[in-house]
């Protein structure tokens, strides 16, 4: 389901995305020693990864010794833990509820929990004084991603109806010959395309002329697209690079898609129906429909087109059918819609057709879809070395990958200012707001770094869905990679600590958190979207108990500075009143040993 974002803030003064660098910062670091010692009646069950240092059942005396840089996810169960630390030392600790997969019984609704000093009287807990954040979680979503969330919905809910029948799977593409037999250059065929409101469309038939015959793709153009559109030349270069690079890019990241319709190639077709599902004044306030797939299409239903179809719009430079788009338009924003949506195709494809499952959980097939964006960058990026391929030699990022990032950095950082409010993984097609799709990529991202990239194929080559895929894919607890993956989102980069000295799950290893986020800000002034250098501002916990709500499959980060001390503090992570959490939540906290 691809973002379209356009329409979000373009970096005030002139900038863009592209124009990223670094900023300088510096911190001293400290050596000590950190001893959590656990005194409630509840168990650890080996949360933390192999990088971490393993807790002790609880209550038993142990000791887990912490140096500098090192971290430890432990399991609350239902009962919170009382975790002791040694004084002189700084720590940085996230409670979370590593939970996932919305049919699981879990609510996307926040839960009140205490964090602080442990007490017999929960009510003199103070409330939290949390940093002022602006109100973007429930930003409403653009027109692109309206559509893509309501073509899912659909399909899933046709695959779950006992009418869905399933096209049947032929060998995949990747194991065809790419000699199968394609219809001649020239040739019609008829479609059936979307029409109508983005709640309310129906289906319509046009004609289509195959115009380009690729490798990989079949490129088919409406006959009714404006004849100001491409030029011969422009139409071959555009098939090319959507058969050469970016059908590459995906497949070769994720795997093959099915091939439901023997023809060894995946039909991309630009038609003026796409164009019209956008209004032209809807365009200035919500973007425009670039693209889209239809899961309909592997069903056996009137309006099925029974094959992998990607739709996109065809140039309109006078604006005749909607808002205009020239050819450089298109080779501009079409890319990064293909790269997300051949994604959600191939995904689609494998789950129900290939592996006759249900179709991945929203939130983790969204996550692998805004990866594949990121891949044109990094396409780009590795073709264009700095300073290469960039109006100015101090951007992140060169020019040609400004398509690819802007909807998921600005997302992301969105989703950072409230992490404990915008879930990672309770979230399905029709919720609204923007900032829980930017916490996917951010998972998804660490993931492949971590795992390496071919976890996404494995990822999407499954019967598996949801946090039981990504379990089955890594090969260890869900719950223990969240712990890591919490902390890698403000231990990424500190300031002042070599990359190498933070253990690689608590890191992110392509991307560099910090320096992204840094001249996000500096590029864009006077944005209230983005009021700081780093999203995330842990809260300080001081003498009293902080008592705050988190949603489920999000985390809250906090502070706790010893460094003054020599004695030892006791913080506990349960609910307010003592009630115990559900065991669903799966509460943890994990803490890492900070420079002082």
């Amino acid at each position: 389901m691809r973002t379209y974002s356009r329409h979000f803030p373009r970096l005030s003064g002139g900038a863009s995305l592209t124009s990223l660098t670094s900023g300088a910062s510096v911190a001293a670091i400290r050596r000590g020693l950190v001893f959590l010692m656990f005194a409630a009646a509840c168990h650890h069950d080996s949360m933390t990864g192999p990088n971490a240092v393993a807790g002790p059942a609880c209550g038993d005396g142990s000791v887990i010794r912490l140096s500098l840089n090192q971290a430890s996810t432990l399991s609350c169960g239902t009962t919170g833990k009382v975790i002791t630390l040694s004084g002189d030392a700084k720590y940085l600790i996230v409670p979370q509820f590593a939970t996932g997969s919305p049919g699981a019984g879990v609510a996307d609704v926040p839960v009140t929990y205490q964090i602080g000093t442990p007490t017999s009287s929960p009510t003199i807990a103070v409330s939290a004084s949390l940093v002022p954040q602006p109100d973007v979680t429930s930003r409403p979503l653009p027109l692109q991603q309206e559509l893509d969330d309501a073509l899912r919905s659909r399909a899933r809910r046709e695959v779950a109806t006992s009418g869905w029948h399933s096209l049947s799977a032929s060998p995949s593409r990747a194991s065809r010959s790419v000699s199968a037999t394609a219809p001649d250059v020239g040739s019609l065929r008829d479609f059936h395309v979307l029409v109508g409101g983005l709640q309310t469309f129906s289906s319509a038939t046009i004609s289509a002329r195959l115009s380009y015959v690729g490798s990989n793709i079949l490129l088919y153009v409406d006959t009714l697209a404006p004849a100001s559109g491409f030029t011969a030349s422009q139409l071959q270069g555009f098939g090319q690079y959507f058969d050469q690079t970016l059908y590459q890019l995906d497949v070769s990241t994720f795997g093959a898609p099915s091939d439901v319709d023997a023809n060894g190639h995946v039909i991309m077709l630009l038609s003026p129906s796409v164009n019209r599902l956008t209004s032209a004044a809807d365009c200035k306030t919500g973007g425009y429909i670039a693209g889209y797939f239809n899961g309909s299409d592997f069903g056996t239903s009137a309006t099925s087109n029974r094959g992998e179809v990607f739709y996109a719009v065809v140039p309109d430079p006078n604006g005749a059918l909607s808002c205009a788009h020239t050819v450089a338009n298109l080779l501009a924003t079409v890319p990064a819609t293909f790269l997300h949506e051949l994604q959600h195709l191939i995904n689609f494809s494998q789950h129900v057709v290939v592996q006759g499952g249900t179709p991945e959980e929203g939130w983790l097939d969204e996550g692998l879809s805004i990866r594949a964006e990121e891949l044109g960058s990094e396409y780009f990026e590795a073709k264009f070395p700095p300073p290469t391929g960039r109006a100015s030699p101090a951007q992140l990022f060169p020019d040609s990958s400004q398509g690819f990032v802007n909807g998921f950095l600005t997302d992301s950082y969105t989703y950072l200012l409230r992490s404990d409010t915008a879930a990672v993984t309770l979230h399905s097609d029709s919720d609204d707001g923007l900032a829980w799709r930017g916490s996917d990529w951010l998972l998804i991202h660490w993931l492949g770094d971590l795992k390496g990239k071919s976890v996404f194929a494995t990822l999407a080559r499954s019967r598996n869905t949801g946090i039981a895929n990504i379990a089955a894919a890594t090969g260890e607890p869900f719950a223990s990679l969240f712990g890591d993956f919490s902390l890698a989102l403000w231990t990424d980069s500190l300031p002042g600590v070599p990359r190498s000295s933070i253990p690689v799950r608590d890191r992110f290893q392509s991307r560099n958190l910090r320096q992204i986020y840094q001249r996000l800000f500096d590029t864009s002034p006077n944005n209230p979207g983005i009021p700081r250098a780093y999203p995330i501002v842990p809260v300080a916990i001081g003498a009293a108990a902080v008592t705050a709500s988190m949603v489920p499959g999000t985390m809250a980060f906090y502070i706790l500075d010893l460094t003054a001390s020599t004695s030892e503090r006791s913080i506990q992570f349960a609910t307010p009143t003592g009630v115990p959490f559900a065991a669903n939540l799966h509460a943890q906290v994990s803490v890492y040993r900070l420079p002082n």
